[in-house]
This record gives C-alpha cells, structure tokens and sequence, in this order.
C-alpha cells in the first residue's frame, strides 16, 4: 500500500507549529470589547474553523448583521497579526522541520493545507516555505473544511490524485474533509477529536512515517 502514497498534505496550526494561543489572546480581546462571551471551551469549537464560522459559533445565534460580522472578524486578524510577529524557527512544533526535509529528500511531495489566510505569512516567519511544492490557504477555495475542497486543490496542485495522499490534521472538522476527499487521514491529538482518522498520535513528537508508510 505505502508505494501509493506519493504526497503528504499538513495542516499548520497544531502540526507544523501551534498558533492556537494567539487565535485565543485575539478572540479573547474581541469579545472583551464587544461584551461577548468567550472562555476556552468556546475558542476550542474553533479548532480548524474559518474566520467567519468561527464568529458565528462564539455570537451562538445572536443576530449580527455580515457588516458588523465582518468588522468584528477584521478586527480579530489584526489583532492576530500583530502576534504572528514573535513567530519565528524556534516555533516550529517538536522535530517537525526535520520530518519534513526527510519526506521531501525521499521523493515525497509535501504540501501545505490551511483555513488560515495567514498561512503564508507564518510560514515565511517560520522559515520553511521553501520545503512545501505547494501552499493551500483560506484564500485557496470557497468551501472550508471540512468540505474537502482544500485539500483536492492541494492535491491537484501538486499533481497527485487524491488517493496517493496523506492529510496530516489536529481538528475533527479537517480529518472530516481528507476522508471526504478520500485521502488518508492521519490525527494528530486526543481520539475524541481526531478519533476518525485512519491512525492517531497523541502529538506532534510522535509522528513516525515509516510506519504511516507502512500502515496505509
């Protein structure tokens, strides 16, 4: 089976590095502003979300209309942005960096596949951009995860069918779209988040290939 696989597809947030915190200092300061509840249970539904779901989740059906929906969420990114700033190499989560240049000097073609907009900019902070053929974003597609539709444009960009890839992810709504693409999926935190997957690891440090390889 291994000899199918011929790309690997990672999320960012949670498994190349952990912006997770900063998405949370943001939202948080929003909400304070705005009189809107928020607390960590809340910023974890948020886990591989878009911008704009994720603003519909923490209003929990208050009625905002899309204007104030979208000042609200700009005001959000800038406040994020100002924290992507301290990213840097050091951030780049356990040996992941590593594991990459393995994949990439054995033929692999690796791929990034994010819902962030500032996938780009993260990257380039923490100085790997170069490893990735190609990088799927939240300005890639229309339909975020888990539609599977970023992860069928990484594919494609990297010229590989669906099947011979393997979508590394941290959040249930992304395992959900590899297995919609009809990727192999590959989860990386508790089996009540990423349980579906077709192989789980507790985190980041345990991630071992060869045995991906060899199991899928």
């Amino acid at each position: 089976m291994a000899k199918e696989i011929k790309g690997f597809i990672f999320d960012l947030d949670g498994v190349i590095t952990d912006t997770a915190e900063y998405h949370y200092k943001s939202w948080q300061k929003l909400a304070d502003e705005e009189d809107l509840f928020f607390d960590r249970e809340v910023n974890e539904q948020l886990r591989g979300v878009s911008r704009m779901e994720s603003m519909d989740i923490i209003l929990d059906g208050q009625d905002v209309s899309d204007e104030q929906k979208k000042k609200w969420t700009d005001r959000k990114n800038e406040y994020y942005q100002v924290y992507l700033e301290e990213i840097s190499k050091a951030d780049i989560l356990d040996d992941m960096e590593a594991k990459l240049n393995k994949l990439k000097a054995e033929g692999y073609k690796l791929a990034v596949g994010s819902s962030s907009r500032n996938a780009r900019k993260v990257l380039k902070n923490l100085q790997i951009t170069d490893i990735f053929d190609t990088i799927a974003d939240g300005n890639s597609v229309e339909n975020a995860k888990p539609a599977p539709d970023l992860f069928l444009h990484a594919a494609e960009n990297l010229g590989l069918k669906p099947q011979e890839c393997v979508v590394l992810e941290d959040a249930e709504s992304g395992v959900e779209a590899a297995l919609a693409a009809n990727m192999k999926a590959v989860g990386v935190g508790p089996e009540g988040r990423v349980g579906k997957a077709h192989l789980v690891y507790a985190d980041v440090d345990s991630i071992d290939f060869d045995e991906i390889l060899k199991k899928l």
